[in-house]
This record gives C-alpha cells, sequence and structure tokens, in this order.
C-alpha cells in the first residue's frame, strides 16, 4: 500500500478510540520514513543525493578557502620586516626637543606615556628587510659593507646635513618630525634605493611596496597594544605648538644593520649587527692635517691640508679639523669595540663567524 493510499484510508475511517487513532498515524509515519530512506524512489535519492553533493562541495571549497587564507596569513607574518637599516640620531639639541613635545603631551594625555620613543632609539629607517636566520643576518652584514662604497659615491664627497622642522602624523596613528628641506628628502631617497638593489642581488627580501617617506618617529599607538584599545587617535592638538618647530640638524655620519626583535642596548638603542661610516674630504683632510702636525704622513690622499697656494692652515682651520678628527677617532674607536663584541658574542653562541665577513670589515676600515 502507498503512502498516499495509506493516508486515505486512514483519514476515511472513522475508529472509536482515540488511542487507535494515534496508533494508525504512528505506523503510517513509520511507513513513510522507511520507504524514503530505504525504498528505493524514483524521485527523492536523486534529490538528496544532489544537495549531499552541493553541500559537500560547499563545505569543501570553504575548506580549501580557509586554509588558503590561513596559510597567505602564515607567510605574510613570516615575511614581515624583522630588521631594517637605521640613520641614528645623535645630536643632543634634536633629542632635548622632541623630549620636550613628549613632556608636554603626556601632561596633557598620561595614557599617551606609553607611546612616546625613548631619545636613544630616535633614528630614521633608511630600508626595512625580513632575515630569517643567522646565515641571512650574515649576508646582510656583507651588503651592509658593500653598500658603503655606493654610499659616499652618491654623496661625492660632502656631508648630508638633515635639518629637522615641523610635525606631522599617519593617520593620528605615528607622530614623526619631518624634513625641513624636500632635498634631504631626495638625496636619502636615492641612497635607500642604491642600498635596496645592493641588499635584493644578494637576495635579501629588502623594502616595502609603499613609498619611501623618510621621518623621525617619536610617537605612535602601535607600542602598546593595551593603549590602542583605549586610544584610537592622537589628537593633533596636543602638539600644535611644535607644527612648524625646529628641531636641529643631524650629519649623516653612520648606518647601521639594526634587529627590530633582539633585545636592545642598555642606552635604548636597538641590538646592531653591523655598522658603516660615511667619510668625506674634511675628514680626509682632518687626517692630512694631523700628519702635518706630528711631522708623520699618515693622510689617506697625501695631499697637504691646505690648498693656499701652499700656504700654512691658519689656526680657525687647525682647531676645526682638529675637532672633526677627534670626533671620527672616537666613533671608529667605539665601532671597533662593537664589532668585536659581536664577533666574540658569535663566537660564544656558536654562530660561525665567516672569514669574508672579517676581511670585508678590515678593508672597509682602512
Amino acid at each position: 500500500m502507498g503512502c498516499s493510499a495509506f493516508y486515505l484510508y486512514v483519514a476515511g475511517s472513522r475508529p472509536t478510540h482515540v488511542g487507535v487513532v494515534f496508533l494508525t498515524v504512528y505506523i503510517f509515519l513509520l511507513i513513510c520514513i522507511y520507504k524514503i530512506n530505504v525504498l528505493p524512489s524514483p524521485s527523492l535519492p536523486l534529490v538528496t543525493s544532489t544537495f549531499e553533493i552541493y553541500f559537500k562541495k560547499r563545505r569543501k571549497r570553504t575548506t580549501r578557502r580557509k586554509t588558503e587564507e590561513d596559510d597567505q596569513t602564515k607567510k605574510k607574518k613570516q615575511d614581515q620586516p624583522n630588521y631594517f637599516i637605521s640613520l641614528p640620531i645623535t645630536n643632543p639639541e634634536i633629542t632635548r626637543g622632541i623630549q620636550a613635545v613628549q613632556d608636554i603631551v603626556v601632561q596633557k594625555d598620561h595614557r599617551l606615556s606609553q607611546a612616546m620613543i625613548r631619545y636613544g632609539s630616535l633614528h630614521v629607517t633608511l630600508l626595512v628587510m625580513h632575515l630569517s636566520n643567522e646565515e641571512e643576518v650574515g649576508t646582510a652584514v656583507r651588503a651592509l659593507l658593500e653598500s658603503k662604497d655606493a654610499v659616499e659615491e652618491l654623496l661625492q664627497g660632502k656631508h648630508l646635513d638633515l635639518s629637522f622642522q615641523g610635525i606631522d602624523d599617519f593617520r593620528n596613528q605615528v607622530v614623526f618630525v619631518k624634513f625641513a628641506a624636500s632635498h634631504h628628502t631626495a638625496a636619502l631617497t636615492e641612497i635607500s634605493e642604491t642600498m635596496k638593489k645592493i641588499f635584493q642581488e644578494k637576495g635579501i627580501l629588502a623594502g616595502e611596496n609603499r613609498a619611501f617617506k623618510p621621518h623621525l618617529t617619536f610617537m605612535k599607538l602601535s607600542k602598546s597594544p593595551e593603549l590602542r584599545k583605549q586610544v584610537k587617535k592622537i589628537d593633533p592638538h596636543l602638539y600644535e605648538n611644535f607644527k612648524s618647530h625646529y628641531f636641529g640638524d643631524e650629519t649623516l655620519y653612520r648606518l647601521d644593520l639594526c634587529s627590530m626583535l633582539k633585545k636592545k642596548q642598555p642606552n635604548g638603542y636597538y641590538h646592531c649587527e653591523s655598522s658603516i661610516t660615511v667619510e668625506d674630504e674634511e675628514e680626509n683632510k682632518a687626517v692630512g692635517a694631523m700628519g702635518q702636525l706630528c711631522c708623520f704622513p699618515f693622510s689617506r690622499n697625501e695631499e697637504k691640508i691646505s690648498e693656499k697656494n701652499g700656504a700654512e692652515p691658519d689656526d680657525a682651520e687647525l682647531v676645526s679639523l682638529s675637532k672633526k678628527l677627534v670626533e671620527n677617532a672616537v666613533l671608529k674607536a667605539v665601532q671597533q669595540y662593537l664589532e668585536e663584541t659581536q664577533t666574540k658574542n658569535r663566537q660564544t653562541d656558536g654562530s660561525p663567524v665567516k672569514t669574508e665577513e672579517a676581511a670585508s670589515g678590515n678593508k672597509n676600515e682602512k
């Protein structure tokens, strides 16, 4: 008996007891369920299987898409920059000016104390990169040492004095000091692009997709995840009195390969893997002047300090050049100490210190 015929039979019958009616309905439902799930039917299994196939395919596509998105997110996280080329800010005038701005901002909103960059960490980023292991770090160190000649060639033996004036922000999330003149930005952009090319030729994943915009960051919300829950934007009115303030000049004389993740130095500056110093004609003249004063010809170019028809240098010139020599001597001593310390640390950690790297470093120090 078919389900429909059975239904008509039950509906047409008039049982005297209610229990018989419920029993009949119950038996009818059991027969229908059995017919749908067990007995062959010309239409229902086809519909059921079609929907099952559709949902299985949809679930499979969703799972595959989610897996691909997870892989992309994981890869993106793995490729995030963890090293950078830093131009350190060492002029006390600049650091004092920035500290004054930070103090005033914190007085107005104490929560932003968590967003402040310590004066020892102040720098301008020229290039970011991702280094996966110590081997890639060593490759990056060699690339940095090789870029020294290229940077000096771009500067053509001249100082690059960077003037900092005014304050700006990125979407009220990052606040920074601006460069005073556009030609500074152009010069740094050229240096950054040159170094990026050298690093990429070494197989280093360096650079970003966005345009290079050099700046000196001193406050950012991303320093504290907890702070970002409380403060969504940094109010520009907090530092409006400094929007055109002149902070001072910084001379490009050193570039560092720094880690974003390794423990910072006691002075607040980043862990430094290696550094290069940028020499200029004045430094060579200073070395030559001291060579003449000491009656010892140790000038790099073995040239006379003064080009005034062979005249002796005046007192002001000697004082200026002597001061320059002392500054460079101190800088080189500090750099040599850092390099020796880093070498010892690597040997202690069991990391291979490559002869080629050491040779390159000695060559560039000569």
